[in-house]
């Protein structure tokens, strides 16, 4: 279990079930692979998707889950808890999503792939660390820091843009009762630390997933009730369920996701003839990101009182922007759900997130690395230190 908890193990299980799916979509096996996607799962006449829905609706708002419940330790007790700490990460992040959607538009506009705009949004958290600690070997803390700022700010966006964008005719009956389960669950998991643990256990898991029912009945995408689950869960036993939960994410929600969505078929035309969504988010991922990362968090350094942050050269700044451009996860889901009408699309969308993100890593190794040694020869000393992160042996 250890290993699935590791910065790096998960990126690699991740990036090997992308490939494997592409792999196999582009054999002769990948009719039947389709085939099972598309396989519906369920109690016929009530409650029925697909396989690809299960994973994409069902699996990943467990991750949802996990990653709120890291928000809200980082908006209270870690790195956000203040309005002078998040200023640098959130101008940085803010140029990180601004900047990618202007150049997926110079390419899209005017075209049926301009829905798909927030597909590079998004950084990939687990990637993001994982090519850090393969990497960087010998960087400050701080830069460690910023970067989780700057991508749980990331995270917060494509929440919102989830939440915002891909939902239509909302049951606000259904909602409310949502609502009114997430409120039982956050009250009733404030008392997990009594006699009665065990009970509440259980009600607590039958409230999440009628949480989770409810949502995805109201027309709201079910992933957004892991986020608030993962909100308004008490502080101490969610970041103990986070603890449970993250190596059953890693080694399976993730790359089950990666898996499912990564199952494309490569078309066989010329590069021209491809859908501008691939090219835009090809482009705009890895481009995009560093371009804007790098500028705006050069901006907030100008802007922001000495003190307020961890300085960062620029060299930091653009190592941060190549790794911010590993859209993966999140991106991929944008992209099912900007094109979910239009299959042909979706899928060079998935390619364009895929590759985008491939360069990003090639180009995050190598400014990470010369980063690392950049400091390893000029601060050996802060070259050790390590960032605070919540862990079972901090909230025990």
């Amino acid at each position: 279990m250890s290993l699935l908890r590791s910065a790096r193990f998960p990126a690699i299980v991740l990036l090997g079930a992308a490939i494997l799916a592409l792999i196999i979509a582009n054999s002769p096996l990948g009719p039947a692979a389709a085939g099972v996607k598309e396989t519906y799962l369920g109690i016929p006449g009530v409650f029925e998707m697909s396989v690809g829905h299960w994973v994409q609706d069902g699996l990943l708002a467990v991750f949802f889950f996990i990653v709120a419940v890291e928000l809200q330790y980082e908006l209270t007790n870690g790195e956000l808890n203040s309005a002078r700490k998040a200023l640098q990460p959130a101008i940085a992040a803010a140029g990180g999503v601004v900047v990618p959607v202007v150049v997926y538009l110079i390419f899209a506009v005017g075209s049926d792939a301009v829905d798909g705009w927030p597909i590079p949004t998004a950084t990939d958290i687990a990637f993001a660390l994982g090519v850090l600690a393969v990497f960087g070997r010998g960087l400050p803390s701080g830069i460690r820091i910023f970067l989780l700022a700057l991508a749980i700010l990331d995270d917060i966006v494509g929440i919102v843009f989830i939440a915002v964008l891909f939902t239509d005719d909302v049951n606000i009956g259904l909602l409310a009762f949502a609502a009114l389960a997430v409120v039982l669950f956050g009250v009733l998991s404030r008392r997990l630390d009594t006699r009665a643990r065990v009970p509440i256990a259980i009600v607590l898991v039958l409230l999440a997933i009628a949480t989770w029912v409810l949502v995805y009945e109201s027309g709201v995408h079910a992933t957004i009730a892991g986020v608030a689950l993962g909100l308004a869960m008490a502080q101490r036993p969610a970041l103990r369920t986070r603890h449970e939960l993250e190596p059953w994410v890693n080694g399976i929600v993730l790359p089950l996701f990666a898996f499912s969505a990564a199952l494309v078929v490569i078309p066989s035309v010329s590069p021209s003839q491809l859908s501008p969504a691939f090219w835009g988010v090809l482009v705009a991922l890895p481009v995009g990101k560093i371009v804007g990362i790098s500028i705006a968090g050069w901006i907030s350094l100008r802007l922001g009182s000495r003190g307020a942050a961890p300085h960062l050269s620029f060299a930091d700044l653009l190592a941060a922007g190549a790794l911010g451009g590993i859209g993966f996860t999140v991106s991929l889901l944008l992209s099912e759900l900007a094109f979910a009408g239009a299959p042909v699309i979706r899928d060079e969308a998935t390619l364009g997130v895929l590759g985008g993100s491939m360069i990003s890593i090639v180009l995050a190794a190598i400014l990470v690395a010369a980063r690392a040694r950049h400091y390893r020869r000029t601060q050996p000393a802060a070259a050790d230190e390590h960032p605070a992160h919540p862990t079972e042996g901090q909230i025990a």
